[in-house]
């Protein structure tokens, strides 16, 4: 140990400052015995999910299911004790306690031997699940009106004497008497779940396509311990909360093309009604198109087009469509090749300034535009995708990101210039994390701007390929549908080329892995989520049902314990009603990517280090304190 005399001046103030937390020698060394004990404590199960689009019923019960992790306990536990068809039973009231007691209520099988078996298993799964944490964080962890009751029947030992056996046989038969059996099952399966799981990824895409972005925002605003890393429809909804019309405009074409307007209407409050009506009013012709679809198409192309012209930098003047059409033919050139249009239906474009909106779209785009700008719930969701998320993170030796980092033909890290700058890798992505904030807080037109380039640019980090929106919705021939990526999303089958990009992270470990979403993987084709020789993982598996017919499956999700790192297929989820009648848990594979080679205790992760560093800070205090450098604090003691 150093003397205090080798301290700078700077660490010895920070040590008065930490004098005042740790105010004697005893509570200093108290609190260095109990960091120690954590950080020797197995590393807690990390989930990682991926590309949630809205679909809220399958994204809950995966939570619910802690992506198998309850079931894989129960089955350790119960597996000589209990029957397949009990341990379901006893799976279907955790994941659902609610349902599940209201229909055992209905068929009168609640009775007080059921109820007592059943608190037993209970307690029993949290005794296991709580092993890998000290006693303060479990007793945090509970529901504080059951707080005491659950601490006390946690710590019942099966040799205990008779007198502490009546006592905690007590406590059972009080919560039966008292007619709290219910409220107790709550309580538990709560905290069986909250313990299954200790941390939560979710990396990009919780918005568009399926109907309830916004349940699942509601649900994650209550998660215990999550991050989020903003995919390129997250980062659409945000430069849309933040008043972009290009990005409203993509909001609204996504869940008018996907007929998932409730979301709009109902869980944001931002009425369809006038543009319904002006698209009826406007749009004759029968050609296949629906009104609505053609209205939102012009403006949005509209607006798309002056964001490019406001920008040249962007490198997007073949984005410009409406310039290019044969308005009598019917027809549009691109690249000296004519293809026909599906339709020529565009009685509001004016051919000699085709990228202005109609003085009737401009009266709807602003009055929609104030109502996401005012709607409160939305805001709430959008401030909390900015407090919880970023564009990537670095994480126990994994970097997370939804898309990818833009690189050159040659692997090399592509240089982009922002704001009249050059970046690339890291500080690419730490300028570009910046420029999304500053959208938000700002609402300057650059940054807004840069937030509907995030959407669809190639050179995006969570898009990173031409989104070909006019050409999908108006040409006939599917060869101009291409969408060119970025070259991240074929080098990334490259392990070297991996390593390069975890190095410029900062992640040097062996056991490091980039993982990402994004790029649906078709499981049907034979691809796989696990790439680069274990390097990269791609857990976009297809939660939104539209995916689900490419990929075969129905997502993926990561599990991250303290043994290693295993990921899991998961097939169609039908309903709720499903899962309560029959006990149908979601099917799954499980794959293991990767066994660490010890197992991975606290100290060995981000937060453990953070933990060890301030031991080492604790001791230094109390060195300080021996010496008599820094002088303790005991409380006066009133006379």
């Amino acid at each position: 140990m150093e003397t205090c005399e080798k301290y700078s001046p700077e660490y010895l103030r920070y040590l008065e400052l930490l004098s005042k937390e740790y105010k004697t020698q005893a509570e200093t060394f108290t609190e260095i015995i109990n960091l120690q004990a954590i950080v020797n404590l197995p590393k807690g199960t990390e989930h990682f999910m991926s590309d949630l689009h809205g679909e809220y019923e399958a994204f809950y019960h995966i939570l619910n299911n802690c992506s198998g992790v309850i079931r894989e306990k129960v089955e350790m536990i119960f597996a000589n004790s209990m029957t397949a068809e009990e341990r379901d039973d006893l799976l279907t009231l955790i994941y659902y306690p609610k349902e599940k007691l209201d229909m055992l209520q209905r068929e009168k099988a609640i009775t007080d031997q059921w109820a007592k078996k059943t608190l037993s298993h209970l307690i029993r799964l949290v005794k296991l699940l709580s092993s890998k944490y000290t006693r303060s964080k479990v007793r945090k962890a509970m529901p504080k009106v059951f707080r005491f009751v659950i601490d006390e029947l946690l710590h019942a030992q099966p040799d205990e004497d008779k007198n502490r056996r009546a006592y905690h046989m007590k406590i059972l038969n009080t919560i039966l008497e008292t007619g709290s059996t219910r409220q107790f099952i709550y309580a538990l399966t709560d905290l069986i779940k909250r313990l299954a799981v200790d941390h939560l990824h979710i990396i990009g895409d919780i918005y568009d396509r399926g109907p309830h972005a916004d349940k699942i925002m509601d649900y994650l605003m209550h998660h215990h311990s999550l991050d989020i890393q903003w995919g390129n429809h997250d980062i659409l909804w945000m430069g849309a909360a933040a008043g972009s019309e290009a990005c409203i405009a993509n909001a609204l074409r996504n869940n008018i093309r996907y007929h998932n307007m409730e979301i709009l209407e109902s869980g944001y409050g931002i009425s369809l009604r006038p543009l319904a009506i002006f698209a009826l009013d406007t749009y004759k012709k029968d050609d296949g198109i629906e009104p609505m679809v053609k209205a939102i198409n012009v403006i949005l192309s509209k607006l798309e087009g002056q964001v490019i012209i406001r920008h040249p930098e962007y490198n997007m003047d073949d984005r410009l469509m409406f310039h290019k059409i044969d308005w009598k033919q019917g027809t549009i050139t691109l690249d000296g090749q004519t293809y026909e249009l599906t339709t020529t239906d565009f009685p509001t474009v004016d051919p000699q300034d085709p990228y202005k909106l109609s003085p009737e779209e401009h009266r709807i785009m602003a009055a929609i535009q104030s109502e996401f700008l005012e709607s409160e719930r939305l805001q709430r969701h959008i401030r909390f995708l900015y407090s919880h998320g970023s564009l990537y993170r670095s994480y126990n030796n994994n970097l997370l990101f939804h898309g990818g980092v833009p690189l050159n033909k040659d692997g090399s890290f592509k240089e982009i210039y922002l704001n009249g700058k050059p970046y690339k890798g890291k500080a690419f992505m730490d300028m570009v994390d910046f420029i999304a904030r500053q959208a938000y807080d700002k609402r300057d037109t650059n940054s807004l701007d840069y937030m509907w380039y995030m959407w669809c640019g190639i050179d995006s980090p969570v898009s990173g390929r031409i989104v070909k929106t006019f050409e999908r919705s108006y040409i006939v021939d599917q060869s101009t549908w291409k969408e060119p990526q970025n070259d991240y999303y074929h080098l990334n089958r490259d392990r070297d080329e991996c390593i390069k990009i975890l190095h410029e992270f900062g992640i040097d470990s062996p056991q490091g892995h980039i993982i990402n979403g994004h790029t649906p993987v078709k499981v049907k084709k034979g691809e796989s989520p696990i790439r680069a020789e274990g390097k990269e993982i791609c857990i976009d598996g297809g939660f939104c049902k539209a995916y689900q017919g490419s990929t075969g499956i129905a997502g993926y999700t990561l599990i991250f314990n303290s043994h290693g790192i295993r990921i899991k297929a998961h097939y169609p989820f039908k309903d709720v009603t499903q899962v309560l009648m029959n006990n149908a848990d979601i099917d799954s594979e499980s794959t293991q990517v990767e066994l660490e080679p010890k197992r991975v205790m606290i100290g060995d992760t981000d937060n453990g280090k953070k933990l060890l560093q301030m031991i080492d800070d604790l001791k230094a205090l109390l060195h300080a304190y021996r010496q008599g450098i820094i002088l303790e604090r005991p409380e006066e003691k009133e006379i």
